[in-house]
């Protein structure tokens, strides 16, 4: 049986008494491709926004030679690496526990790779988060701790399947056994009840509860997201009761807030967590008191994280248009710095991105906290909801 427990570090300072380190899952940097097709729903979803969006789209075509392609444009979180690595550290280490961080990009090992080359992250595992298409939706897995001999391998086999998804997807399935089949690799469903694409709640659990009836034994845990609600994570809980699956954390920072959730755990080494994951069917997740805080209110200062400028930051991760990339009138993806006339963003932009920093500068800072917290924030603010 599936044994996982939950706990809350602002209503039990003692949480981590009996754990000797803690576990940061699922955290991005400046490695992962994050898309910009949101732009594009964004005038789906709320038309207000689609003669803002075809007038932009009208004058990179009319003055640059460049038509708008989201699809094929992406940003990166601001934090590198390294930069990454060591707040995730230092944030379980203020906790008295030692310390492992298992890094996600978004389909691509560069990060972890390029840490094992830091003395102080050469135990790292090799990670990534995976695209899974699936039924017209994707899911994301988390893969933790690829052999790195077979690390490159490994990679080519999943950027293949994430390319060109077969169907029936019997391919998939034979994918999943072989990463079982690998004794020190760890397979997370990641935020498991998030609609990606949209489709509609209802066709999206279908599509979860098929996925799992397919594939569900080469699963090993369903993660509890740190940057999802409580509503939505208290549905991951009972579909994992549904499914006898184990529960684990999984932060899925992009921004500089570090993982609002850890596990925590007595194994010497990352290879001994899965190990204890697998084999003991024991989880132990602990939230941070980040996650305390009002849902949207996080988000809104995940976005700000996004387009704000950081000075102190290594050349080209300092201002936002060097983190975020389009097609150039070749076709050749360029940081966005390198496709504005004169180096410099047209001042529409600095003029837009400006108010938004200036209103969510206020609105996270102001007496925002109360009116956007929701009713299972606050409970969970007082203590009034059990995990």
């Amino acid at each position: 049986m599936a044994n996982s427990t939950i706990s809350y570090l602002w209503r039990d300072k003692k949480a981590t008494q009996g754990f000797r380190c803690g576990i940061s899952l699922h955290s991005h940097t400046s490695q992962s491709h994050e898309t910009l097709d949101f732009l594009a729903n964004l005038g789906n979803q709320y038309p207000a926004m689609r003669p803002l969006l075809s007038r932009l789209e009208q004058r990179s075509e009319r003055m640059h030679g460049i038509h708008v392609d989201y699809a094929n444009s992406y940003w990166t979180p601001p934090m590198t690496p390294k930069l990454s690595f060591v707040q995730e550290s230092r944030q379980i280490e203020k906790l008295d526990l030692s310390s492992m961080v298992s890094i996600t990009d978004h389909d691509n090992i560069r990060a972890p790779m390029l840490l094992r080359t830091v003395p102080s992250a050469r135990q790292i595992p090799v990670s990534l988060e995976w695209t899974v298409p699936f039924g017209g939706q994707s899911f994301h897995l988390g893969v933790h701790n690829l052999p790195s001999g077979r690390a490159d391998e490994w990679m080519k086999t999943l950027a293949e399947y994430t390319a060109n998804p077969s169907t029936p997807d019997k391919r998939l399935t034979e994918i999943l056994q072989a990463l079982n089949d690998e004794p020190n690799v760890l397979v997370v469903f990641n935020h498991p009840m998030w609609d990606l694409y949209l489709v509609g709640q209802e066709k999206h659990n279908l599509l979860v509860n098929e996925f799992l009836q397919k594939n569900g034994n080469y699963l090993h845990a369903m993660e509890l997201n740190g940057l999802r609600n409580q509503d939505e994570n208290s549905a991951v809980q009972q579909l994992a009761g549904q499914w006898n699956m184990l529960l684990i954390s999984g932060g899925d920072r992009h921004g500089v807030e570090p993982n609002a959730n850890i596990n925590l755990s007595n194994a010497s080494c990352f290879t001994e967590f899965v190990h204890e994951v697998r084999r003991e069917k024991k989880s132990h997740v602990l939230y941070m008191p980040q996650y305390a805080e009002s849902w949207k209110l996080r988000l809104l200062q995940s976005t700000l994280d996004a387009i704000r400028n950081y000075p102190e930051f290594p050349q080209g991760s300092r201002n936002w248009d060097e983190r975020a990339f389009h097609p150039d009138a070749h076709g050749v993806v360029r940081p966005l710095s390198e496709l504005w006339p004169k180096g410099s963003a047209p001042l529409a932009i600095r003029c837009m991105l400006g108010l938004m920093q200036f209103m969510g500068k206020g609105l996270v800072s102001g007496g925002m906290h109360t009116a956007w917290n929701e009713p299972r924030e606050l409970g969970l603010i007082l203590g009034e909801h059990e995990g």
